[in-house]
């Protein structure tokens, strides 16, 4: 199993919609695409100078489906998290294996 993890810090002032826009949009558009198997939304437990940091962690079956997740959809996927919140957030991505 692969754990695909975006980690965003958004600014409060958008928050509440973002994450509405991650659990009502975004997400069901991610696994729309047939790649993953279960998701989840974890908020980080820490005081941030700036914004609040969630880390959202997508399950696929092996690493061949998450490369070509990322060759596919996620250019996509990705520029519209982009051009909706733009300046309001920053994020960056890591692959884990359970073991």
């Amino acid at each position: 199993m692969i754990i695909y993890n975006v980690t965003i810090n958004i600014e409060n002032d958008v928050r509440e919609e973002w994450l509405n826009w991650m659990k009502t949009v975004h997400i069901p558009d991610v696994m729309q695409t047939g790649y993953f198997l279960e998701n989840k939304i974890c908020k980080l437990l820490v005081e941030e100078e700036q914004g609040t940091t969630y880390s959202i962690q997508y399950t696929a079956a092996n690493l061949k489906d998450l490369e070509e997740y990322q060759q596919l959809h996620a250019p996509r996927l990705q520029k519209d998290v982009a051009e909706k919140y733009a300046n309001k957030f920053v994020a960056f991505r890591s692959v884990l294996e359970v073991v």
